[in-house]
């Protein structure tokens, strides 16, 4: 079979299925350098002082940062806080972000910021306090989807609860780490980005989230069962 790939063409046997995933793959690719161009375009026009564009970009990420700062705290109070914090911080900043990341990501460190600071605030103020169990929580983790039964999705339902409290109280760095990768679906690199460490450090954090989720919900689940 003769493939063109970017205008160069091989003699290349390649099968159906390798076919569509390179076609997936080329999509992707091709997706989000739309996506980047977009968002610089966006923050240029913010930058020249146009209203309409920071509408805009907080139109596009409002969600995301609200749901990552939910997910992070689970009180929707905070959460809403740390938005309106992290889309102030934006506007004031956007003459710094030099694109070296994707717009989103950048976001989302100040987001974490955000969050972690207002941490640290309780912290200082409450040696425990209490976490709203049913603030309306958009969580990706999908633990329902092969749930058809009333009696599957209560049992969906409460898992995903056991799993939320647990989250929350692993340490932050843990936590966010977990969120990004495996709620978000981040690559390690956009982590270790986002959260400006190394990608070894990202896959330690991740492992030992995930291992003191595991401790904290042992039996749990299995009791649910």
């Amino acid at each position: 079979m003769m493939v063109s790939i970017f205008g160069v063409s091989s003699n290349i046997k390649i099968g159906h299925l390798a076919m569509i995933r390179l076609a997936s793959t080329l999509n992707e690719t091709i997706c989000d350098t739309v996506y980047a161009s977009e968002d610089l375009q966006l923050v240029e026009r913010v930058r020249q002082g146009e209203t309409y564009a920071f509408e805009q970009l907080v139109d596009k990420y409002h969600k995301s940062v609200y749901n990552l700062a939910l997910r992070l705290t689970q009180d929707s109070e905070e959460a809403y806080d740390i938005a309106q914090e992290t889309f102030l911080k934006v506007y004031k900043n956007i003459g710094q972000f030099r694109g070296d990341s994707e717009l989103k990501t950048w976001i989302y460190r100040i987001t974490v910021n955000h969050a972690s600071n207002q941490l640290r605030w309780w912290k200082r103020r409450f040696k425990s306090r209490s976490i709203s169990l049913d603030a309306d929580l958009d969580f990706s983790i999908n633990l329902s989807s092969s749930a058809h039964s009333p009696e599957e999705k209560t049992l969906a339902s409460e898992q995903r609860r056991l799993i939320l409290q647990s989250l929350n109280k692993i340490k932050f760095d843990f936590r966010v780490a977990v969120v990004l990768r495996d709620i978000e679906g981040f690559s390690y690199e956009e982590i270790a980005q986002t959260l400006d460490v190394s990608v070894g450090t990202v896959k330690s954090r991740i492992a030992r989230g995930r291992e003191e989720l595991r401790e904290r919900l042992k039996g749990t689940l299995c009791n649910k069962v």
